[in-house]
């Protein structure tokens, strides 16, 4: 590497220390790293604010602000502390099959929308139901962040990494049903039994708090029927259009901001109550968090980690699929696993070109695929869901540390992506 490429990993390097120490807040971190990159050459405005691999992913960021702007319109109806109720009901109020219950429509809502989106939906619910059975939220958040993950790798739509792996290897929705999907019943599962032992101290039982939910009606909870009404055929429409994307070819972004236009230009809502509800600070540290690994990927230090990797395979499959798995794994542990993927996908195209093309080779594109949509769990910082969960928390005034969230994570991801390898291995492989 050049003595640039050096200096970007060195600021960058930095910044992650900060943020994983919490010694400064996290925005200032990244929005000061950004500067960083900027001023020592690292990146350039173009690359920072223009180009799609080594700029702001402002897809991503509208993506979010559309969302936001939804769920706060939501917010004001009433429906989450209805969700709130019904759930607890349904859970009899005891906290492990309420976090089962949980995880279980966070996972399956991450694969027909993207985790993101979901996180934002379930996380005002979560908040409502910790509160009423006194409940210790965290637990609960991190576990429906990593739901949300998991659950995002069966489909094409899940996970912006997905999306990007799909388009270098002209894969279809059907694809990942087909290879991806099974698994991931498979990690759930295991998921599921993994949050018993992982929250176990978080599961305390408060048999007054629970027969005083039990005796609560939901529908109370209903403030404001019309803009219920409103708001739902809005979200079901956009939710519609994120599933039809193959077919309508809008982004999810520009779906998202055209439904919180119309919900707030149709609604008796103001356009301050609307934004009162935008996570400012997570969208600043995406912002400067998309600027400081764009300059990685502007320097070549990322393609030269995964053209390195690439090259210690010589040719063998095996190796190399097992190679990609944990080094997707570990990378999207550190970096956003969405540029990561946008960088690496050329590279296991040769890959897969040399090894055959359509043949088994075609299995170093699950592979990176697994790695890198797992492998985001790891750490507080390793997928967009992470972050937006962590905001929403620091704003609902019960912050979630970087290290709080990745003790948990690197159990978890260690276990699943291991348990990928026999998978890829005996079905593929063998």
């Amino acid at each position: 590497m050049n003595l640039l490429a050096w200096a970007a990993t060195a600021v960058f390097t930095g910044a992650y220390a900060l943020i994983a120490t919490e010694k400064i807040h996290r925005v200032a971190v990244a929005l000061g790293g950004a500067g960083i990159m900027l001023l020592i050459h690292a990146t350039d405005a173009r690359a920072a604010f223009f180009d799609e691999a080594t700029g702001i992913d402002w897809n991503v960021i509208f993506l979010l602000l559309g969302m936001m702007i939804i769920v706060g319109v939501l917010k004001q109806t009433g429906v989450f502390e209805y969700l709130a109720i019904w759930a607890a009901k349904r859970a009899r109020g005891r906290p492990y099959p309420l976090m089962v219950l949980l995880v279980v429509i966070t996972a399956l809502a991450s694969a027909l929308l993207d985790n993101v989106t979901t996180v934002l939906l379930i996380a005002p619910v979560t908040f409502l139901v910790c509160e009423r059975l006194a409940l210790p939220v965290a637990p609960y958040l991190i576990a429906e962040a990593m739901a949300s993950n998991i659950g995002g790798a069966a489909t094409l739509v899940g996970d912006p990494p997905n999306i990007i792996i799909a388009s270098r290897a002209n894969l279809g929705f059907n694809d990942f049903l087909i290879h991806m999907a099974p698994m991931v019943i498979v990690l759930m599962a295991v998921f599921i039994a993994l949050c018993r032992v992982l929250f176990r101290r978080s599961f305390r039982y408060d048999p007054d708090r629970a027969a005083e939910i039990m005796s609560l009606n939901e529908r109370e909870a209903i403030n404001d029927r019309r803009l219920l009404v409103q708001s739902l055929v809005v979200l079901a429409v956009v939710m519609a259009a994120f599933v039809l994307h193959p077919v309508l070819h809008y982004e999810p972004s520009v779906v998202a901001v055209l439904g919180a236009g119309v919900l707030v230009a149709a609604t008796k809502v103001t356009t301050p109550q609307a934004l009162g509800e935008v996570e400012w600070p997570t969208l600043t540290f995406f912002a400067g968090l998309f600027v400081m690994v764009g300059a990685l990927v502007h320097t070549g230090v990322i393609g030269q980690i995964s053209q390195a990797a690439a090259d210690a395979t010589q040719g063998r499959l095996g190796v190399a699929t097992m190679g990609l798995l944990g080094a997707s794994a570990g990378l999207s542990a550190i970096v956003d696993n969405i540029p990561y993927v946008a960088t690496m996908s050329p590279i296991v195209a040769e890959l897969v070109a040399d090894g055959g093309g359509n043949g088994p080779a075609q299995v170093l594109w699950w592979a990176l695929a697994f790695g890198a949509d797992l492998g985001g769990n790891a750490t507080a910082v390793g997928a967009a869901a992470n972050v937006v969960v962590l905001g929403i928390a620091a704003r609902n005034g019960t912050p979630i540390g970087f290290w709080q969230f990745t003790r948990y994570g690197l159990i978890v991801t260690a276990v699943t992506v291991t348990l990928c390898a026999p998978y890829l291995w005996l079905r593929y492989l063998a």
